[in-house]
């Protein structure tokens, strides 16, 4: 603020030096504009300056209202100094009406000598008798944007004064153009951030298209090394050793090194190797002569075969017999295969993905699993984050599992914020995929559209919604998701009576049974034939 002043209006007892009144002003406003370039703060200090210093009172910015169709044309006050907040919201003009009206149309300026003189002069924000008795002026300036009329700076004064009117136009002409200034860089720094604003939604989009180009949505950090040192590896033609606990989406991460690699025009052919009996596994992989076995009637390409040019993905490869493990070597360093009851070699050219959540090293070191082939496959492992150490991609999968199901069984079910959140808080020991069947089954069961945190113990699992508190290390809990790591466990690990409280607590899910005693699915399986339970 500068330094109290005698007020301009009253009679000069002393003559006034307007020229160094005129350059104060100019000093003050530029020092606004050097403080802030928000127009709304700089002009209303630029009107409180002029009454101040020039004695220009009851300043207002007429600025043109937003064009709605069929509407017409007019403009407000929106900055003033000297009005009430009354009087400002009565200056509403149209274009062409009155003195402000008629600057904004012709966009020339306008002198009132008397207001009271003056026909077209309306009095709409202030009336006569609020104005000071004696011959009160008028002065009105447009305000150009663009070289177009979009605002009118106006202003009264007293007209008997030792000033003269064309000297208050001259400094008003020159606070107009700066006026106009101002909110030319407004318009420009909003238009910028409009622009900012639509690049970075662009750019989130660009990410969440990226990180699920491949069907794996999610943005953390985890999940986006695992994809970074995939996309490096994905061009060449070295086997891929995928690790992580089950349900992370190892599937899907073989299909991204399928699908980007210079094989993506070619088969991706998958196998769970802990789903194919021991006596088929050869005949599965590697095909089978006519007349190999019974039951041979014809000859049949295997998966290697069928695999030919693009890529095979093993699943569980950990519970690939020993017998085939040096076939499956020989075949992967020869690149040629011989088919079950066969004699020739066939020529394949295969990439090979494998998978497991087994400590192959260990196997290896044990004897369950050979060294060479350990080798040949650990070219380049991968190791898949579990969804504890991914929390922040737990809301977008939720999302796209709802809408998944949503979509799949004719429902409409939403999750609530309250809801994301807590799903957000739990562990999921069986990872993506037991979040999708959660999601899933909430939506088929919800009672109403929107499914909040209160809603969800009904439809999470117990051991999940509520897990028990940590156990020694000794004595793990039995309902506990099967580590990275499995340790051997010979084919007597488990009794009869451990097996069926196992499934009985599952109800009969074989598959979370195993899980919960830290066994494959074939593991499991073998030990209730071998139990006499099956």
């Amino acid at each position: 603020m500068p330094p109290h002043r005698t007020d301009p209006n009253a009679p000069d007892a002393t003559p006034t030096d307007w020229h160094a009144q005129e350059l104060l002003l100019m000093r003050e406003v530029m020092k606004l504009v050097g403080r802030s370039l928000a127009p709304a703060f700089v002009l209303r200090e630029m009107l409180h300056l002029m009454s101040e210093l020039l004695g220009l009172n009851r300043g207002r910015m007429v600025l043109a209202d937003e064009l709605s169709d069929g509407a017409e044309r007019t403009a407000s006050v929106r900055h003033a100094y000297g009005l009430t907040a009354a009087e400002a919201a009565r200056g509403v003009f149209r274009w062409g009406e009155g003195i402000t009206g008629r600057v904004l149309a012709s966009g020339l300026p306008a002198i009132v000598q008397d207001v009271d003189a003056e026909p077209l002069f309306q009095f709409r924000t202030v009336t006569r008798d609020e104005l000071p008795p004696q011959t009160v002026a008028y002065l009105a300036l447009p305000i150009e944007l663009n070289g177009v009329t979009i605002g009118v700076l106006g202003c009264h004064r007293i007209r008997s004064r030792q000033r003269h009117l064309s000297d208050d136009m001259a400094v008003l002409r020159i606070l107009a153009t700066l006026a106009g200034q101002l909110l030319q860089l407004e318009q420009l720094v909003a238009e910028e951030r409009r622009q900012l604003t639509s690049r970075n939604e662009a750019l989130e989009r660009a990410l969440e298209s990226a990180s699920a180009r491949y069907g794996l949505i999610g943005r953390s950090p985890a999940l986006l090394q695992a994809l970074s040192e995939l996309e490096r590896v994905s061009q060449s033609q070295a086997t891929v050793l995928l690790l992580g606990e089950s349900g992370t989406g190892k599937e899907l991460f073989a299909r991204a090194v399928h699908l980007a690699s210079g094989r993506r025009d070619q088969p991706f052919i998958k196998v769970n190797c802990s789903a194919i009996p021991d006596t088929l596994f050869e005949s599965e992989l590697f095909g089978h002569e006519r007349g190999a076995f019974t039951g041979a009637h014809s000859a049949r390409p295997g998966w290697f075969e069928q695999a030919h040019g693009g890529t095979i993905f093993l699943d569980e490869i950990g519970e690939l017999p020993l017998a085939l493990q040096a076939k499956l070597l020989r075949t992967l360093q020869e690149g040629t295969l011989v088919r079950l009851g066969g004699q020739r070699e066939i020529r394949i050219d295969v990439r090979l993905v494998a998978a497991t959540n087994r400590d192959l090293a260990q196997e290896a070191a044990a004897g369950r699993f050979r060294q060479d082939l350990y080798y040949r496959l650990n070219v380049i492992p991968i190791r898949l984050p579990s969804l504890r150490e991914r929390r922040e991609d737990i809301h977008a999968l939720a999302l796209h599992f709802a809408s998944r199901a949503n979509q799949a069984h004719q429902r409409n079910v939403h999750l609530a914020p309250d809801a994301l959140a807590r799903l957000e808080r739990l562990d999921w020991p069986g990872n993506i995929r037991e979040l999708g069947n959660v999601v899933e089954r909430l939506v088929l069961l919800a009672d109403q559209p929107v499914v909040h945190a209160a809603d969800l113990p009904r439809f999470v699992p117990e051991a999940l919604a509520t897990p028990p508190s940590p156990a020694p290390r000794s004595s793990p809990p039995a309902d506990i998701a099967a580590p990275l790591v499995r340790a051997y466990q010979s084919a007597e690990s488990h009794d009869a009576p451990t097996l069926q409280a196992a499934l009985t607590r599952h109800g009969g899910n074989q598959s979370r049974a195993a899980q919960s005693l830290g066994l494959t699915l074939r593991q499991f399986s073998y030990r209730l034939r071998k139990a006499g339970l099956r």
